[in-house]
């Protein structure tokens, strides 16, 4: 006889199907139908239901307790007893029990060969992402029965880079935006199962490619895994530029080096070894070619390190748009950036291989977003974790949280650190052991090494998602105030000329009215300035002077922030110059490009006559000039530096009063004519020979 508890749960299921309340689970191609039936006419019922669940959630636990081989209570009992009681409240119970049963569920899956195309496997992690959305008994949302279930951002991101192959916690926004272009940013199992097939594919692809014979002379020392070979197939290939010639060849990237083989008639030559994992100041940009050294065609990535004489510039040709080349780029950036994280933390061991990890998988996400065509230049960097952390603001903070969570990554003999032991997900470092690659030397035993846990917990925010969602907020904010810059450029250069004066016309007027002090137009004014102002200096109150300007400032600023409080921004309105004709243009740029080498004429003529000076070329002059240096010398040694301030001010500013304005005129005469009787020091214009030019 079944007993209380049994018949209860087998009441509940029935009213359920009864009621239609799983009819929008029942869609085309769905199994839960048979799975509730199942459920309905186990004997145990009560040990696989859980009441604070979903029934969905409930589905997705009574899977996860299949593949763990224990009963659903029994899930439950060992979550009860590992988690502690802020993970246990009745808030978030749901939520982190569905986490718990998912993580070790996924530890355990993820160690069968060849998951990935396990269809099951595929709608397991699906259903674990709608789950999470509706965790709870009370939030299970009732749609209609032709209407799709899709998967939201905040599921994706926190479930998907539980299995490190599939998403990162750096990248999964991104890479959610990639794969929701199409559907509303709402993920469609169609395309997240057609995602997965493509990251099958990569994986494939990888280990042939790192399981031949390409590059085994070289590769052996270090033990490099090829990542992406190109340049194989003749409609695509890859050209190096050496000065005028251009050579066709085969480029291969590993996660030490980028290697090109010359091709010549029935063979390649001798690879060229471009390194990424040495400290070679290496830089690594986009370029431009074309024929006879011209440069035309954007489709070409520039290698420049301290080892080259003359940098190596490496061509994708393609007929429409640059693509391939970026996604050239950012693969190898992504091995360069993550050898440069490794030596600035001065990261080694089975941490390394950690971080060689993440940007191999990374690689494989791009190229599995390749395979299934949804690739273009703007997501290239933004998929890869190490080329967005450059990116993005704070990226720097991403790194550094990333290289301190190795404390929790020791080796602890508790069951809430290890891996599959559910408070954690799993590492990319066990993903990768997993999918069967090995990298370095501590991939063969995770446990020994040390490496136990990933970078997700049950019911808690870590340290990186925080870091990374505070990033995110920030790179949100730039780019909205990137826009208004983009918004605020004009175009011509009168026009700009009109901004500019608009806006410096406060610092103008202040300007003015400075000089309007300074050359006496009211005495008055200029009197109380000049006494205000030397007491000031007198009393050692220059500093205080500036602080209050600046404490004014300031008060000006959160004055006009409260006034203007739910109000918009005032516009700037600049009276727009008449447009200038094509000539007219042409005259005002040859005029200025006139006045700007007047202007170093000018500068270039003072520079010669201080070099007459030092060399004694006019020895009169000299003499005059080095007495007035040393008598500076001994007014900055000797006078305390309050009355050297003073002094200068009094001079500068009584310069144009009435008692001083004769004196202060002859003095500037003879003073000019002293400067113009000075020499220029010679110049001689050498021109370089046709022989080193050709050289």
């Amino acid at each position: 006889m079944a007993s209380p508890t049994v018949s209860k749960t087998r009441s509940v299921l029935e009213g359920l199907v009864r009621e239609g309340s799983f009819k929008w689970l029942l869609g085309k191609g769905s199994s839960f139908n048979e799975e509730f039936e199942e459920m309905e006419s186990s004997p145990s019922a009560g040990r696989n239901w859980i009441a604070e669940l979903s029934p969905l959630a409930n589905v997705v636990v009574r899977r996860c307790s299949k593949i763990l081989g224990i009963s659903a209570s029994e899930l439950q009992e060992n979550f009860n007893a590992g988690a502690s009681d802020s993970l246990k409240h009745l808030s978030c119970y749901a939520r982190n029990f569905l986490e718990y049963c998912c993580f070790r569920a996924l530890a355990l899956s993820t160690q069968v060969t060849g998951h990935l195309a396990d269809k099951k496997f595929r709608r397991l992690t699906y259903d674990m992402m709608l789950a999470w959305a509706t965790p709870a008994a009370a939030s299970q949302p009732f749609l209609n029965v032709d209407e799709d279930i899709t998967v939201g951002l905040e599921a994706f991101s926190r479930i998907s880079p539980a299995v490190p192959i599939i998403a990162n916690v750096v990248t999964s926004e991104n890479l959610f935006d990639v794969l929701t272009k199409t559907t509303d940013g709402r993920l469609q199992f169609s395309i997240y199962d057609k995602y997965l097939s493509g990251l099958e594919r990569a994986i494939k692809k990888m280990k042939t490619q790192s399981d031949s014979s390409l590059l085994s002379t070289v590769r052996l020392s270090r033990r490099e895994k090829i990542l992406e070979v190109d340049g194989t197939v003749t409609t695509q290939p890859v050209l190096e530029h050496v000065g005028i010639s251009t050579w066709p060849g085969r480029l291969t990237l590993t996660d030490h080096a980028l290697y090109f083989e010359a091709l010549h008639v029935v063979s390649y030559d001798k690879p060229k070894i471009y390194d990424l994992s040495d400290d070679l100041k290496q830089i690594i940009k986009p370029e431009l070619t074309g024929p006879w050294g011209t440069r035309l065609f954007d489709k070409a990535v520039s290698y420049k390190s301290i080892s080259l004489s003359e940098p190596a510039v490496i061509e994708f040709p393609e007929l429409k748009g640059h693509t391939r080349r970026d996604f050239w780029l950012a693969i190898i950036r992504e091995i360069l950036y993550v050898h440069r994280f490794i030596k600035k933390f001065e990261i080694s061991g089975v941490e390394r291989d950690e971080a060689l990890s993440k940007a191999v998988l990374g690689i494989l996400r791009l190229q599995a977003i390749k395979e299934i065509g949804a690739l273009n230049s703007a997501c290239c960097e933004t998929l890869l974790m190490f080329n967005l952390c450059d990116q993005l603001p704070g990226g720097d903070l991403i790194l550094e949280t990333l290289a301190n969570m190795s404390s929790i990554r020791e080796l602890d003999q508790t069951n809430n650190y290890k891996a599959g032991g559910g408070m954690y997900s799993i590492s990319s470092l066990a993903m990768v052991s997993n999918l069967g690659f090995v990298l370095g030397t501590s991939s063969n035993d995770l446990n020994e090494a040390g490496l136990v846990v990933g970078e997700i917990a049950v019911g808690e925010m870590s340290s990186l998602e925080k870091v990374v969602k505070e990033s995110q907020n920030s790179y949100k904010k730039t780019v909205l105030a990137q826009e208004t810059v983009n918004g605020a450029k004009v175009d011509g250069i009168d026009t700009n000329l009109a901004v500019m004066k608009e806006l410096l016309l406060p610092v103008m007027e202040v300007g003015k009215w400075l000089i309007s002090l300074i050359q006496w137009d009211d005495p008055m004014k200029s009197l109380v300035f000049c006494l205000v102002l030397t007491c000031v200096i007198w009393r050692g109150w220059l500093s205080y002077a500036f602080g209050l300007m600046i404490i004014f400032l300031a008060i000006f600023m959160v004055l006009t922030r409260f006034c203007n409080q739910g109000r918009p921004a005032d516009k700037l309105k600049v009276i727009a110059p008449p447009p200038m004709k094509t000539v007219e243009q042409l005259l005002a740029v040859q005029n200025a490009i006139s006045q700007a080498e007047q202007f170093i004429q000018d500068g270039n003529i003072v520079l010669l006559k201080f070099r007459a000076l030092l060399l004694s070329i006019f020895p009169q002059a000299s003499e005059k000039f080095a007495f007035a240096l040393l008598c500076v010398a001994l007014i900055v040694a000797f006078v305390p530096s309050k009355y050297i301030t003073l002094l200068i001010f009094l001079e500068t500013f009584t310069r144009y009063s009435p008692p001083r304005k004769a004196s202060t005129e002859r003095w500037t005469r003879r003073l000019r004519e002293w400067w113009f009787s000075i020499p220029a020091a010679p110049v001689v214009l050498e021109r370089e020979k046709e022989d080193k030019k050709k050289k």
